[in-house]
This record gives C-alpha cells, structure tokens and sequence, in this order.
C-alpha cells in the first residue's frame, strides 16, 4: 500500500478443488443441450479474490482477462489436468482499474464493472451505477486510465441504478453488425418488462430489447462462431435460491429495432439448473473454440464476498 492506494498490480494465489459431477452424486453429463466436462471451485487467501464478474479469453484460449465489480482486473492462465479437465488457475494477477482520473481508490459506486469485451487493441468496460463503457488499451491495461467513454445506445436515465450494462459483447467482424459492441442489460426494463438492449458502435448501431422471461435477469454474453449470440441468465428467489440459464438467439434477430412495435429480441434454452445443481451466482461467460466444431462454454460466478457463496468456473460443451 502506498500512503493509502494499493499499488498497481499484485500476484495472486488461488487454490482450485476440481469439480466432477455437475449435478452431484450423478454421473450423468447431458445437461439440456451441453455436455458438462467440469470444474473448479476457487479460494484465495486474498480478500481481494471474489466478486467476479466477467471473463474474457485471448486468442491462445488460455490467458484470460477479467472484471470484479469491486472495480479490480483479474487476469492469468487456466490450467488443466492430463485428462484436458479444468485443474486450476496460475499467473494470477490482480489490479485495481483506474478511472478517469487516473485514480485507483474512487468508491465503488463509481468503479462496479459488470461486463467486459476485447476488440483488437482495445478493451471496453460496462459499469453499473455511474452507467458507462469505458475503453482501455489492451497494452498495459492494468495501469492505464480509460481514453474514453462511448455513447451509449439508449438514455442512461432509462438504466437502473445497479441492474444495467451486465453484458457488453464484440459481434462478428464478418456479421451484419461488422464486429460492434453489443451490449444487454441485466435489469432495465421497457415498458412491457423486456430488457434494454443496444449495438453500441459501427455501421448498425442502435437499441434493441431482449424478452425477459420467469424472472431471469441477464448477466453476460458471447458469439458462436457461426453468429448466434449466447445470454447467460441469473434469478434469485428466497424460496428456491440460485438458479442459471442459458439462452441462444438467432444471430440474424441481432439488430437494431425499428420501432416499439418491433418485437423483442427471444431464443432457445440450451440449459437451466437450479441450485440442486453445482453452481452459484454465475456472472461471467465466454464461448472458446477448440477447433474441428468443438465448442466450449466457460462461466465463472461471483461470491459476492460471501463465506455462504462460492467462486466457481464451469466448462461445458455446446452439442451439435
């Protein structure tokens, strides 16, 4: 710490116990239309390890980059045993992000990072409460301040306190959308209950809905390969706690809406599970390709900090 700002970038530890069974005491690895391959469940003797809330893989599909919505980088290796499972994490780094001033202890308020994208040299950074995207060069990213902030596709007024820009996504370059940011809201309703939507930036630009359904709430995004768009979905309830979803949209119904008679944005559930089920309150997806059509789905949850919540990362495969 240094007189009272902790410094820029600090190594962290994490141990990582292997998850087998995805519904526990079952074998079974058909879930919906996902095969499950497995997982880890995380701790960290650094309180700073937590509350994670997107990840993001590089090009090699090992080194990853991600956001907590405590306003801190999160970035490091996945690593995997001789079976090719998810054994663990290595290279771990964490960061406070710096706002536009430069500073690394603004309030929480101010730095609660909910989404990330990377689009070539860039990364972009969607926030809750002080709605915004910031954009970050990807070049040292854990010690640059943001070099703007992008207009957003709807009125930020429009845009709940702490249930808004939860997923921010780069379409295909080869795409109708020619690789602009697309971004979906957790919580921010039109006035018929769907979800706030917009293409952020490119030749496309504009807002759209998302079809808000049983309560599920959206909290981040990827493409396939062949242009669909992935949601992963979160609702709690006292009654029944934590449960997940995974919805696939037509790349196609990806675009900007004409109007409000327009129909909102809808798709398939690939998979649903509840708390039955090892998962948490899963925050973070990103889509890798192994090659030769074997795609992989990665979701990491947030703990919220909690000694009653667990920070895992779950690995699937999308059917063909």
């Amino acid at each position: 710490m240094l007189g009272g700002l902790r410094a820029s970038a600090e190594p962290l530890t994490v141990t990582s116990r292997q998850i087998t069974e995805f519904k526990p005491g079952s074998d079974h690895k058909l879930f919906g239309k996902l095969e499950f391959l497995g997982g880890i469940s995380m701790t960290s003797p650094n309180s700073l390890f937590g509350a994670w809330s997107s990840i993001r893989f590089l090009p090699d599909r090992r080194h990853f980059i991600g956001v907590l919505d405590t306003g801190d980088w999160i970035s490091g290796t996945i690593e995997r045993d001789q079976k090719g499972k998810l054994s663990g994490l290595s290279g771990l780094s964490i960061a406070p992000m710096l706002d536009a001033g430069g500073r690394s202890n603004a309030p929480k308020w101010a730095m609660d990072a909910e989404s990330l994208a990377i689009r070539g040299e860039k990364i972009y950074v969607g926030f809750e409460q002080q709605h915004r995207i910031d954009q970050y060069p990807l070049k040292d990213f854990e010690t640059a301040k943001p070099e703007r902030s992008l207009k957003l596709p709807f009125p930020v007024a429009e845009l709940r306190g702490n249930q808004s820009l939860e997923t921010l996504t780069v379409s295909p370059s080869s795409g109708p959308l020619a690789g602009g940011l697309v971004t979906v809201t957790e919580k921010s309703l039109d006035n018929d209950g769907n979800l706030l939507a917009g293409v952020v930036d490119g030749p496309a630009s504009g807002a759209f809905r998302v079809a808000r359904h049983d309560g599920f709430d959206v909290t981040d995004g990827a493409w396939l390969p062949n242009g669909d768009l992935l949601l992963l979905e979160r609702r709690f309830r006292f009654s029944t706690g934590v449960a997940m979803r995974i919805l696939r949209i037509a790349g196609k119904a990806v675009k900007p809406a004409a109007g409000l008679e327009t129909s909102p944005v809808d798709g398939e559930v690939l998979l649903e599970a509840d708390y039955s089920f090892q998962i948490d309150n899963m925050e973070g997806l990103d889509v890798i390709d192994a090659g030769e059509g074997d795609l992989r789905l990665i979701l990491v949850s947030d703990d919220n900090h909690s000694i009653l919540q667990r920070s895992l990362m779950l690995e699937f495969r999308l059917l063909p």
